[in-house]
């Protein structure tokens, strides 16, 4: 039977307490998440640490890790990890390579529940949060398949899910990532991103060190209306009232994402309507071409629409960037992720 009492779900401080508890000196704490941090999977690797401990830890707790049901890797390199849960459930995270590093994309729930048309993880709805521990296991499993001369520097999370709807598990996740006792991520490295879940965006602000990414997609409420339903609890004006609240560090900008839809969002109007509805922000937009899926019924824009779209916006002062697609044909571009097993690629 698995000994429910995981370790990596303890903060130090909490660990500190825990081994007062079992009365054990309070370096022990700093032992162990040393040992959990660099990934080790079982307690007889943690050599610095006295044998008698060790088969204490053995008998009264445990260390979990993810299973990893399927790796497929993309003609750009890019790599998707389907990763199977303790409760059977499957998600996804995807790498990226980048020139000298890596960029990992974290999934924050089973499923979603926001029902963003354009998105294939909303079409599961939601199974579950999931727990600080196993967004934690995803960028552990993902770093131990990576050479030292191209780390892993980058975390988003735009995988499966809405970050803010987990927010608890999101900000104790952020704390172990970034804490000096932790995985020793820094702050300017890592970016969450919301579908729009606007009480939330200036507490994560408050409670947590990371940037922030709003995927927009739209510039009036009718339309943002079609393809997220979430715009009909928090429109535009109150999304928008919420970004300026976030505590926005100095020479920081938020990220406006802007999924581009042919003849649905993405005509003149709408860049003219965008310029002026993000005017007085530190902004950048991201525009994205829409990744197309044979499950979803929609297309990119063709490519000089999507040009004209990004030079209204620059004409207006803003920095607005086409990104680039990553992964598509293994469905690990932006929008893809199902938390399905594939069929195995074709030689």
């Amino acid at each position: 039977m698995t000994h429910p009492l995981d370790l990596k779900e303890f903060t130090l401080p909490e660990l500190e307490q825990l081994m007062a508890a079992w009365g054990q000196p309070a370096f022990r704490a700093r032992q162990l998440v040393k040992w959990l941090y660099k990934g080790v999977a079982d307690f007889e690797a943690m050599t610095d640490i006295a044998r008698p401990f060790r088969a204490e830890l053995a008998e009264k707790a445990r260390i979990s890790s993810l299973t990893v049901e399927q790796v497929q890797e993309a003609a750009d390199g890019c790599r998707k990890f389907l990763f199977a849960l303790e409760d059977g459930n499957l998600i996804e995270s995807v790498l990226i390579p980048e020139e000298g590093h890596h960029t990992l994309c974290l999934s924050s729930q089973v499923g979603c529940a926001q029902g963003c048309r354009f998105c294939l993880t909303a079409q599961r709805g939601l199974i579950r949060n999931l727990k600080a521990v196993e967004i934690i296991n995803q960028i552990l499993a993902v770093r131990r398949q990576l050479p030292d001369h191209r780390p892993l520097t980058n975390l988003v999370f735009m995988g499966m899910g809405e970050p803010l709807a987990n927010f608890s598990a999101l900000v104790r996740a952020l704390t172990m990532i970034t804490a000096p006792w932790g995985l020793k991520f820094a702050p300017r490295h890592i970016t969450v991103s919301t579908a729009g879940l606007a009480p939330f965006i200036p507490r994560l602000g408050l409670e947590a060190r990371a940037n922030l990414t709003v995927s927009l997609n739209a510039a009036d409420d009718d339309t943002r209306n079609l393809i997220m339903p979430i715009n009909q609890r928090y429109p535009l004006a109150e999304l928008l009232a919420a970004c300026r609240a976030f505590p926005l560090p100095r020479h920081r900008r938020i990220t406006f994402a802007y999924v581009l839809l042919d003849s649905i969002n993405d005509s003149p109007d709408q860049a003219r309507r965008l310029a002026r509805l993000l005017r007085g922000f530190r902004a950048k937009i991201n525009l994205i071409p829409f990744n197309r899926h044979p499950r979803l019924p929609y297309g990119p824009p063709p490519e000089a629409r999507t040009l004209e779209f990004q030079d209204i916006l620059r004409e207006a002062n803003y920095t607005a960037m086409i990104r680039e697609s990553r992964g598509q044909e293994i469905g690990a571009a932006c929008g893809q992720l199902a938390g399905e097993k594939a069929e195995r690629l074709a030689d």
